[in-house]
């Protein structure tokens, strides 16, 4: 007998074994930490990402970036995963979150080395997660909904490196009273907080408004421009004729056939139009469409009108005005309409918008961002709502702690005691471990062109001598007390951070083989394995 090759998989099949498959992993997962790494901290840089459609998109929001690379690389987009989770969970975070997996993954990379087992280091990693879990809250501060300086303060620490700078104090003061308006029962529901983007002047005007900005006009310049103590109706049904669901042919043989057919279709839409009236509205926002028949009328009774308004839109204004949504015009009486001061059209340069102003005790308002570019409009959106994010999970917990690094140095130091207990080789992992959060005010100094060596050398004695909240104040460029320069930040960001930055660099350590089925004969499924150099996919 020959001894013939045993083919266990197609020849299509790339594979990556042992050391090679880790180090891949290891290098993707720095290469995406260092993309973002610059971005980090109020003095961090902007990136500009150009689509192949030539949008242009300028950000230092961590997730953003992450979003719009269009990354290849396995292990690197895992990472971006945790970037999306610190998004969805805190809305703040997410550079943060990156680069500590990014940081742990290294460190791991020097234990790797000196022939630690990857099981060893992935259980360090665990018992050092847990702990800085338990050091968070022992250091973390007690806050509520009252402390309104404290959560401006929050608010203004999320925005600063946003390009939200000049206004900082302004936006923070419109955060925390649309969080406060629209908090329920203690619950906030973001999405109350609707955010409308309008260009021209700047970005000094953004306001706050009770009520709802609508990005919709009247539908007929006959109509009323403005409409003082406005009664709401909101329909979600067509006021026009429907057509019918399955093909039907009417047969007219006479012109007077044809002409009592126009008649009916008339005293339909003037039907639905009293109706419409007899409820006593004189504002109505339809979620379909408005025949122009129908337009006329309504602008003959003096009813201002928008259509095809957003179902979100239309839960909006319900909330902001008291009204309800009707689906039957036989259901529509003075009972379900909605109460507002004004409804008036405004047009700011191009854009025509809708305002609903003066709801009593509305739970759903607008800020309506100004500016001069869109570019500009889009970051100072992103900054709101990174400001929203940790206002909302500051309430949410009550707790926060102190920023400008000060909270990491404080946990490494904690962590560093702690591993000395430690009898095993973990004990390594978890010195890597709080080495790895100095990373952070590292970072910070390095982007605000401090050297970092000196800083972290400051930082550290600071702590040892007993001052947990010394951190960097980027606002001076000196180490102080950070409560006092007013830099705090959510205790939610970095519990999340480290929860999961650990778990996704445990995860990439545990692999130890890569099968990568390129999907077609070209190889396209999965770049940046086999030939390519170690994280080249991206």
């Amino acid at each position: 007998m020959t001894d013939k090759p045993v083919v266990l998989m197609p020849e299509d099949i790339q594979r990556i074994m042992g050391k090679d498959a880790q180090r891949n992993n290891i290098m993707a997962a720095k290469m995406v930490a260092e993309i973002v790494k610059t971005t980090l901290g109020p003095k961090g840089m902007d990136k500009m990402l150009v689509s192949p459609t030539n949008d242009i998109i300028v950000t230092n929001d961590g997730v953003t970036i992450l979003e719009e690379m269009q990354i290849e690389h396995p292990a690197a987009k895992m990472m971006v995963e945790i970037a999306k989770t610190q998004e969805s969970e805190v809305g703040d975070g997410t550079t943060t979150a990156v680069m500590l997996a990014g940081k742990l993954l290294e460190n791991a990379e020097k234990l790797l080395d000196k022939k630690i087992h990857p099981t060893v280091i992935t259980k360090g990693y665990r018992i050092a997660a847990e702990r800085s879990q338990r050091i968070l809250k022992e250091i973390a501060l007690k806050i509520t909904p009252e402390d309104e300086d404290i959560l401006r303060q929050i608010a203004m620490t999320a925005m600063t490196g946003k390009g939200a700078e000049a206004s900082k104090e302004k936006f923070a003061d419109i955060l925390v009273k649309a969080v406060k308006q629209v908090q329920n029962n203690g619950k906030i529901d973001l999405s109350d907080i609707k955010i409308e983007k309008c260009k021209g002047e700047g970005i000094e005007d953004t306001e706050l408004i009770s009520g709802i900005v609508l990005d919709k006009e009247r539908v007929s310049y006959d109509m009323p421009e403005s409409v003082d103590n406005a009664r709401i109706a909101l329909i979600d049904f067509p006021l026009e004729l429907k057509n019918p669901e399955i093909d039907t042919k009417i047969s007219i043989s006479t012109p007077e056939q044809l002409q009592s057919f126009l008649t009916q279709e008339e005293r339909v839409i003037k039907d639905m139009v009293e109706r419409v009236k007899a409820s006593g509205a004189n504002v109505v926002f339809c979620q379909k469409g408005i025949d122009d028949f129908a337009q006329y009328l309504l602008s003959k009774e003096k009813i201002y009108a928008c259509r095809r308004v957003s179902k979100s839109d239309m839960e909006m204004i319900a909330k902001a005005t008291g009204a309800k949504i009707v689906s039957n015009l036989s259901e529509l009486t003075e009972r379900e309409l909605g109460n507002a001061l004004t409804v008036e059209e405004v047009k700011h340069g191009e854009d025509t918008l809708t305002y609903i102003k003066g709801c009593k005790n509305p739970k759903a308002l607008t800020i309506l961002i100004h500016g001069g570019a869109e570019h500009v409009i889009d970051e100072i959106e992103r900054a709101l709502k990174d400001g929203l994010g940790d206002l909302v999970c500051s309430l949410k917990s009550g707790l926060v702690v102190p920023g400008g690094g000060a909270i990491e140095i404080e946990v490494a130091r904690r962590l560093r005691e702690f591993g000395q207990s430690l009898p095993g080789r973990e004990q390594l992992a978890v010195e890597e471990f709080a080495s790895a959060l100095e990373f952070v005010p590292v970072t910070l100094a390095e982007n605000a062109g401090i050297d970092p060596i000196d800083t972290l050398t400051e930082l550290k004695s600071r702590h040892d001598a007993g001052e947990k909240n010394a951190g960097l104040n980027l606002f001076e460029n000196t180490v102080g007390n950070v409560l006092d320069a007013k830099i705090i930040e959510p205790l939610k960001i970095k519990s999340q951070a480290i929860n999961s930055a650990s778990e996704v660099a445990i995860m990439i350590l545990r692999i130890d083989d890569v099968i990568a089925s390129s999907g077609d004969k070209k190889g396209g499924g999965m770049q940046g394995m086999g030939g390519m150099p170690p994280g080249a996919g991206f």
